[in-house]
C-alpha cells in the first residue's frame, strides 16, 4: 500500500463515518459527498478514469446536490433534542470490532489476494465515450428523462407540503 492511498483511504472512511454520526442532516450529506470524493480519488489512483470520472460526475456532482437540495426544500427546522446514547453501545463495539477482524482475516487468508493482478482492459475511456454517443445514446436520454422527471416530482412534493403547512 502506497502512503497516498493511505490517505485517500482516511479520507474515505473519515466523511462516511462523519456522515453517520452527524445530526444535521445537510452535514450529513456533505460529508456523504467527501467519503464520495475519496472513493473517486481511489478510483482515479488505480488508473480506472472512466469509473472515477463517473463516481464525480454523478456521485459528487449530482446526488449530493440533489440531496441537500431536497433536504433543503423539505426540511422544517426542529428544536435541537438532547443527544441520546444507547445502553449497549460497548457491546455494538465489539461486535463491530469482531466483525471486522473476521472479515480482515477471510480476505487475507482467501486464494484471491495471493493471485496476481489481471491483465489491463484495451477499452479506452475514449472507446466508452464513443459508445454511449452513438451505440447506446437511446438509453442513455432515457435515462437523463427519468432523473429530471424524479427531480420534478420531488419539487412537486415539497411545494405541495409548504402549501399545506401554511
Amino acid at each position: 500500500m502506497t502512503v497516498t492511498f493511505l490517505i485517500l483511504a482516511v479520507i474515505t472512511v473519515a466523511g462516511t463515518a462523519a456522515a453517520m454520526g452527524l445530526r444535521n442532516a445537510v452535514h450529513c450529506v456533505l460529508a456523504l459527498t467527501v467519503g464520495f470524493a475519496g472513493v473517486a480519488a481511489i478510483y482515479l489512483q488505480l488508473d480506472a478514469q472512466f469509473v472515477g470520472l463517473t463516481q464525480i460526475m454523478v456521485y459528487v456532482g449530482a446526488v449530493a446536490i440533489l440531496a441537500v437540495f431536497a433536504i433543503m426544500m423539505t426540511h422544517t427546522p426542529l428544536p435541537a433534542k438532547p443527544p441520546t446514547y444507547s445502553s449497549f453501545w460497548l457491546l455494538g463495539s465489539v461486535v463491530a470490532a469482531a466483525v471486522f477482524a473476521v472479515l480482515a482475516w477471510a480476505i487475507c487468508s482467501s486464494a484471491a489476494s495471493t493471485q496476481g493482478l489481471p491483465p489491463e482492459p484495451e477499452v479506452s475511456v475514449q472507446q466508452i465515450g464513443d459508445a454511449l454517443m452513438h451505440q447506446f445514446v437511446l438509453p442513455l436520454e432515457i435515462m437523463g428523462l427519468l432523473l429530471t422527471a424524479a427531480l420534478i416530482g420531488a419539487v412537486v412534493i415539497a411545494m405541495d407540503r409548504r402549501e399545506e403547512t401554511k
